[in-house]
C-alpha cells in the first residue's frame, strides 16, 4: 500500500523530514507495512537551494495543490506560527486528510479546536515533534503512561536558553555576551524573544500539561519569566551555594486537585537529575503514581531530531490508514481543573540584595525577611 504525503514548509524541519524518509525508506516501509511517498511539497521559496536531495518537480509555491489533491493521504504542516498554519491544518482535516505537525505555538493555542476538527472528520492528528524535538514525550504520556495519575512534570524544554546558561556557568560570561555567541552559532534567532523570555518553553509546557493532567491549558494561564535577568554574579553565587541555574518548566497537581504551572529560572541542587543537562539538550522528569519517576533526555530541536518525531507520527498514521483505523484517538474527554493563581504559589526563593558595607545593615535586612 502506498501512502502519499504532502509537506507544507521546506525549512530546517521540512528538509530533515524529507531526508529521513529518503534515507530510511526501506526501514519505514518494513515497519509501517506501507510505502510512504512524498508527492507534493509547498514552500514560499520553491527555487531556493536545499541542503537535502529532493526531487525538484515535487516543489512548488502552491499550498492549494497540496490541500486539494485527492490522492494525498497525510499533510505534514511544518511551516510554524499560528496563521496561516491553523487555516491550512483545519482545511486539510475537513478534506479528509490526516495531519502531522511540529508546530508548538499552534498546538498550545489551538490544539483543542484542531483535535475536535480531526475527530469530526474521522482522521488522525499527531504532534509529537511539537515538544522536545526528537525526544518521545507526547506518545509516552498518551499511551505508555496512560494508566498513571501524573502528579508532576518538570523539565528543561528550550535548547537556546539551556545553552546560554551552560556557557555562563562554565565560562563566567554575562548574558549578553553568550547570547551574541549563540546567535553567531545559529542556536539563537536574531530576535531571541521567544526563547530567552520563556514563550517557547511556555507553549511546550501547555502542551505537555494538557496531556498529563487531561485538561485544556492556555499558555496565558502559565506564570512565565525568562532568563534576561540572570547575570554572571547570580551564576557565581549559585555555584557557591551548591546550585546551578536552569530555566525550568513545572507542572504540578496538588492533593486538592489544583494545578500549578510555571516557567522561570530556578536554583537546582547540583545533584538534581536536571542539573547536569547542558548545552542544547532537553530533558523532562515526570512522576506517576504507579511508575514513579521517569526521565526523558535528548536533543530538543534541530532538523533531523525533530524530523525523527515527525516521521514517527507519519508511520503511525500510515498504520492506521492501512488498518482502516484512522481517527481512533479522536474525541478525547478533557476534564476541567482549577488552576492555581500565581499569588497562591508557595515556593522557596533566593533573593540577592546589594547592601552597603556599614554596621547594622545586614542585621536590618535579616529583620525585614523575618517579618
Amino acid at each position: 500500500m502506498q501512502i502519499n504525503i504532502g509537506i507544507l514548509g521546506l525549512g530546517t524541519v521540512g528538509c530533515g523530514t524529507v531526508e529521513v524518509l529518503r534515507r530510511n525508506a526501506a526501514l519505514v516501509a518494513k515497519r509501517s507495512g506501507c510505502e510512504l511517498r512524498v508527492t507534493r511539497i509547498a514552500t514560499r521559496t520553491p527555487h531556493k537551494p536545499r541542503p537535502v536531495e529532493v526531487d525538484r518537480s515535487l516543489i512548488s509555491g502552491d499550498v492549494e495543490a497540496v490541500l486539494r489533491d485527492p490522492d494525498i493521504h497525510i499533510v505534514a504542516e511544518l511551516i510554524g506560527g499560528v496563521e496561516p498554519a491553523r487555516d491550512y491544518v483545519l482545511r486539510a482535516l475537513a478534506a479528509g486528510k490526516s495531519v502531522v505537525t511540529a508546530n508548538k505555538e499552534l498546538i498550545a493555542k489551538h490544539g483543542g479546536e484542531i483535535e475536535e476538527a480531526a475527530a469530526r472528520a474521522g482522521v488522525d492528528f499527531r504532534f509529537e515533534g511539537s515538544v522536545g524535538g526528537g525526544i518521545p514525550l507526547v506518545a509516552p504520556l498518551r499511551e505508555s503512561l496512560i494508566g498513571n495519575r501524573v502528579t508532576q512534570l518538570m523539565g528543561i524544554l528550550n535548547g537556546t536558553t539551556n545553552y546560554i546558561l551552560t556557557k555562563m556557568t562554565q565560562g563566567g560570561a554575562d548574558f549578553d555576551d553568550v547570547l551574541r555567541e549563540a546567535q553567531s552559532l545559529g542556536y539563537a534567532e536574531a530576535d531571541p524573544t521567544a526563547d530567552v523570555d520563556g514563550f517557547d518553553t511556555t507553549y511546550k509546557l501547555a502542551i505537555l500539561a494538557g496531556i498529563a493532567f487531561g485538561a485544556p491549558v492556555s499558555p496565558d494561564s502559565i506564570a512565565r519569566e525568562g532568563i534576561r535577568g540572570v547575570g554572571a554574579r547570580d551564576i557565581e553565587y549559585a555555584r557557591e551555594m551548591g546550585f546551578v541555574i536552569k530555566l525550568i518548566a513545572l507542572g504540578r497537581q496538588a492533593e486538592d486537585g489544583e494545578i500549578e504551572l510555571r516557567v522561570h529560572p530556578a536554583l537546582l541542587p547540583q545533584g538534581h537529575p536536571l542539573a547536569s543537562v547542558n548545552d542544547v539538550f532537553n530533558s523532562v522528569l515526570m512522576h506517576g503514581d504507579a511508575v514513579g519517576d521517569v526521565m526523558f533526555y535528548g536533543r530538543g530541536a534541530g532538523g533531523e531530531p525533530t524530523a525523527s518525531a515527525v516521521v514517527a507520527d507519519l508511520v503511525e498514521v500510515a498504520r492506521d490508514l492501512r488498518c482502516g483505523a484512522a481517527g481512533r484517538g479522536g474525541g478525547r474527554r478533557r476534564a476541567e481543573f482549577a488552576w492555581k493563581d500565581l499569588a497562591a504559589f508557595v515556593t522557596r526563593l533566593c533573593v540577592r540584595v546589594p547592601v552597603a558595607d556599614r554596621p547594622r545593615n545586614a542585621g536590618a535586612h535579616r529583620r525585614c525577611f523575618r517579618r
